[in-house]
């Protein structure tokens, strides 16, 4: 059991707050406005952890904040401070937690693959007039977007970016992805599976330390603002270059930033999957009741 002295612990939950409020409080305000923002609302509007929850700073299962009473719901007083319930956590949410580390386990076992090239986004759009970001124009047209997709065909591995396919691009899909098949073809070059491991990060949370979610919310923020350049939409009037994938030029840009998330992705997927174990190993403490 690790002991965080008053001083530590409210420095790290006071420098959460301020680099998470970055992001929560422009989404905030233009909620109030009623405005969208199809790259910075995303993460918020898709994945649906509302923005005061990502504020909230916990420290992760085996901790003890020295001197903290009361801290909050799934926390105890022990004699020397306030920590997280573990026992009383896994009995309500160990499933989540064993069927998390089995995709993360794998995802990080299985190649990764870089030549999808972020045609999902097109499949979305593929012969249909219904557009999902209908408020940006698309800087082709139907036509080209068809050819693109037919000639360089689809091969998405990711259910949760399959589902949202139209049903005329749901057969040109070399994988048909179900969720029952999720560990099974899930990979760690797709940037939605890399995204995702924000979603898993505060689903684990309390007991995976709030840092953590935060990492794995930057590395998915930066993979939406490259996921949405290589779409069909034209977004350069919020600043968004798009990355050309049509092209030899952007499929090669869109295949290294690939890269580059896939590593960063490692590091958080293999972070998430030794909290995983050691929860479920039973290495954090017991009830203190």
């Amino acid at each position: 059991m690790e002991v965080l002295e008053p001083e530590v612990w409210r420095a790290r939950a006071q420098a959460h707050r301020r680099r998470v409020e970055a992001w929560t409080a422009p989404h905030l305000a233009r909620r109030a406005r009623g405005e969208t923002h199809p790259v910075e609302d995303f993460l918020f509007t898709y994945y649906g952890y509302r923005p005061a929850r990502l504020q909230q700073w916990h420290p992760g299962a085996g901790v003890v904040l020295k001197g903290a009473r009361d801290f909050g719901r799934d926390y105890v007083d022990t004699p020397e401070g306030a920590t997280l319930d573990t026992g009383a956590l896994m009995d309500r949410r160990g499933a989540t937690v064993e069927w998390a580390a089995r995709l993360l386990a794998a995802t990080a076992e299985r190649p990764a693959y870089f030549g999808c090239f972020g045609l999902h986004e097109w499949a979305m759009v593929y012969r249909t007039t219904e557009i999902r970001h209908e408020s940006w124009p698309l800087r082709l047209s139907g036509e080209e977007i068809a050819r693109v997709v037919e000639e360089r065909g689809v091969r998405c591995s990711h259910f949760d970016a399959f589902r949202f396919f139209t049903p005329q691009a749901r057969p040109l899909n070399a994988l048909q992805p179900t969720r029952e098949r999720q560990h099974e073809l899930e990979q760690p070059g797709c940037l939605h599976a890399n995204m995702d491991l924000y979603k898993w990060a505060y689903k684990l949370s309390p007991l995976v330390g709030s840092e953590l979610v935060a990492d794995c919310f930057t590395l998915a923020r930066d993979i939406r603002a490259v996921d949405m350049r290589a779409a069909p939409y034209d977004l350069s009037a919020l600043g968004y270059r798009a990355i050309r994938i049509e092209t030899p030029e952007g499929r090669a840009k869109y295949a290294a930033e690939q890269r580059g998330f896939a590593e960063r992705a490692r590091v958080h997927r293999r972070r998430l999957l030794e909290a995983c174990e050691r929860l479920l190993a039973g290495a954090a403490v017991p009830s203190p009741r």
